[in-house]
């Protein structure tokens, strides 16, 4: 694809006011400096890589360029080195033991000489396939960085890359999901102390590598509501940058922020539209592409917006094209593919049975085997639901035989596809059982779902696109099961210790609605009048007419227009 002359960037992507000076007499140089560490605070690694080419070419001595190259081909938050594959692996260490060489032959300040230091500590071999060896660095890497720190406290580039560094030996384990302490080997405590020191200062306020390191710092954290004024920072701050136009939104989720979430993600998409318009999809980023409609969806489905959700999984699913998928010198299918059946969440969401019924299967069920699978289980619930049980058995069948088609390295970014259909599983017998009147099997069923949903690593969006307690919840109302479904609601909204706070969905309107019925119809009447209130907030966004916290719940007469009037009638006989 086109890209710009180094002497002419007039047309490049807005990214923003971030500087940082370097030692360099050309304002060309710099320029491209600045945007190459934009898009590496971005984790647009590849695109970073070349604006620091483009400033090579017009200053072949500036080391910083070099340094920044060696940083932004390593592994990151969201890929590590066992994520490379070997080839991949064996360049990345060339390159950025190549460029350490170069960059201490041009030396620099003390903040470039200790840079290249602590980055040398980072590649602490050449050797591809010694993965052991190359995890050491990560713990050399923090320690010479958290000097680096020590030495450099005004320095807000420093601290960031000192945090940046610190957060990535346990990468996505920085805290105890259930307890909210910081996790086993985490050293998240004093990445977190560097970066608020940081964000007490303007500079720091407006760093977009700080915030959105930070925002990751938080947000397994048990009170990641402390993360919203960096995320408000974060907004907008970078406009050509869609990764980080999208990350305010991993706060705003776990906050009950739904619509927040939604608007973070679809200003992301924009920017990611026009970078593929100059890039191609062919690339690395296609992940982080896909990861902001996949949070489309899954905001947009908690919010209870139909259009919103369906249209963003309709345009997900059309960028994964089976060239695409089958590109051979990345793993795109392991990356992607799953994203492709997305919309099959949403249909079920929303109770689409007869879509759900007729969605075709992919041609190559083999390329496209999570979307097989969860076709399948969409299929089959769509049946159970709609009183064709025997068509549902038959259709479960053929999604267990899909489901073991699936290869373990099949994932969604952090979830295996494996563990997701198990879920399915879990949830695809659970409402075949409660069809055939045999309710104790289906609950035992659905809470199994419950726990292989709960246990899922974290990941946000989260793995499974509904929770497993929305339906059992609604079927358990359905049985008058009031005060169980009440508890299932409950742990859900996050009102009771049940679950960490990552797990939490705080005031979404499915679970509002159902824990306001089990409310009232257990004459807590000061209690539903407050959940009540939230509830007419909650579903003042929703574009259809929630009357269950799952569509899976039938007995809900057209003539309810809300929880009061089918108590009303459940009492009144």
């Amino acid at each position: 694809m086109d890209r710009p002359n180094v002497l002419d960037d007039d047309s490049y992507f807005d990214l923003g006011s971030y500087h940082r000076p370097v030692d360099t007499d050309s304002p060309a140089a710099q320029r491209w400096f600045d945007r190459g560490m934009v898009w590496a605070f971005g984790f647009n690694h590849d695109e970073a890589v070349w604006c620091f080419e483009q400033a090579l070419a017009l200053d072949p001595t500036l080391s910083l360029a070099r340094c920044a190259i060696a940083y932004a081909v390593g592994p990151n938050y969201n890929r590590a080195w066992e994520s490379f594959d070997t080839v991949g692996r064996a360049a990345a260490l060339e390159r950025a033991l190549t460029e350490l060489t170069l960059a201490a032959e041009h030396g620099g300040g003390p903040v470039a000489k200790g840079l290249i230091a602590a980055l040398s500590a980072r590649f602490p071999t050449d050797d591809a396939e010694d993965i052991e060896t190359l995890e050491t660095g990560h713990a050399a890497y923090a320690d010479a960085m958290l000097e680096l720190a020590l030495e450099h406290p005004d320095d807000v580039d420093v601290q960031t890359l000192a945090a940046d560094a610190l957060i990535n030996l346990t990468v996505w384990k920085l805290w105890d999901v259930k307890t909210g302490e910081p996790a086993p080997g985490s050293r998240v405590v004093e990445a977190r102390r560097l970066m608020e020191s940081a964000l007490g200062t303007p500079a720091g306020r407006r760093h977009p590598g700080l915030l959105h390191f930070y925002l990751h710092a938080m947000e397994m954290s048990g009170t990641p509501e402390a993360a919203l004024p960096a995320a408000d920072w974060l907004r907008g701050l970078v406009p050509g940058c869609g990764h980080l136009l999208h990350m305010p939104s991993h706060i705003d989720v776990l906050c009950g922020d739904y619509r927040n979430a939604v608007v973070a993600n679809q200003i992301a998409v924009d920017a990611d539209r026009a970078f593929v318009h100059r890039r191609g999809a062919a690339n690395t980023y296609s992940r982080y592409r896909a990861h902001n409609l996949h949070f489309v969806v899954y905001a947009a489905m908690f919010q209870g917006s139909y259009q919103t959700a369906i249209d963003a999984a309709d345009e997900l699913s059309r960028q994964f094209t089976p060239e695409l998928l089958s590109d051979s010198s990345l793993p795109m299918a392991d990356w992607l593919e799953a994203f492709t059946p997305i919309r099959v969440h949403v249909l079920i969401r929303f109770g689409r049975w007869t879509e759900l019924i007729d969605e075709p299967l992919p041609e190559d069920t083999d390329l496209y085997c999570t979307t097989a699978a969860t076709i399948l289980y969409g299929r089959g619930v769509a049946l159970a639901a709609t009183g064709r049980v025997s068509e549902a058995r038959a259709v479960r069948e053929e999604f267990q035989a899909a489901r073991r088609r699936i290869p373990t390295s099949r994932s969604l970014f952090k979830v295996r596809s494996v563990d997701t259909m198990a879920i399915a599983a879990a949830m695809l017998d659970g409402e075949i059982a409660y069809r055939e009147r045999e309710y104790d099997v289906a609950f035992r069923h659905l809470r199994v779902a419950v726990e292989l949903d709960d246990t899922l690593p974290y990941d946000e969006p989260w793995g499974w696109m509904q929770p497993a307690r929305h339906a059992l919840g609604a079927l358990l109302l359905e049985q008058d099961r009031v005060e169980e479904a009440a508890r299932v609601y409950a742990a859900d909204l996050g009102l009771d210790e049940t679950l960490g706070r990552s797990c939490q969905h705080p005031t979404n309107v499915w679970s509002l609605h159902g824990y306001h019925e089990c409310l009232l119809r257990l004459g807590r009447d000061d209690e539903a009048t407050i959940i009540g209130n939230q509830l007419a907030l909650a579903a003042a966004r929703a574009d259809v007419n929630v009357r269950a916290s799952c569509a899976c719940r039938l007995e809900t007469p057209e003539s309810c227009r809300n929880a009061e009037e089918r108590v009303a009638i459940a009492r009144n006989g």
